[in-house]
């Protein structure tokens, strides 16, 4: 069998969505707690964008991209999108602890890195296929 063939195998397809699953469900818990956190200004959360000196806006924006983004992981025709979103804020996290904060916090953004990427790739028909879509929905096909 090549490579082609196994690609398009029932049970490969069956294992990638169940990943994909895995993967939405784990990101959605894990960025519904930090956005809710963030919005709702959890100690933790409130000093560590004082740290960061731009100020608490920067916090509820985040938070409000979290809670969007973990949201948007249940729906699978957005998770893929959702998922590169949640790619970037993490990256953004990742590289303010590194640069800014000078801690050990980017330890878990590059973790989220890796699975949100991973799930925007596993994802990444649905999110090509949201324009058509957009456009069937607006009657302009």
């Amino acid at each position: 069998m090549d490579r082609s063939e196994d690609r398009t195998s029932p049970a490969r397809g069956v294992a990638l969505t169940a990943v994909a699953w895995l993967l939405q469900v784990l990101g959605f818990a894990v960025f519904i707690l930090m956005g809710i956190g963030k919005l709702a200004g959890w100690e933790d959360f409130a000093q560590t964008f004082e740290e960061i000196g731009a100020g608490q806006w920067l916090r509820y924006f985040v938070g409000v991209a979290e809670v969007a983004g973990a949201v948007g992981l249940l729906i699978p025709r957005l998770s893929g999108l959702a998922a590169s979103g949640l790619t970037l804020v993490v990256a953004g996290a990742a590289v303010t602890h590194l640069a800014v904060l000078r801690d050990s916090g980017w330890a878990l953004p590059v973790v989220l890195i890796v699975l949100m990427g991973a799930l925007a790739w596993i994802r990444r028909a649905e999110t090509a296929s949201l324009p058509s879509f957009v456009r069937g929905l607006l009657g302009r096909d």
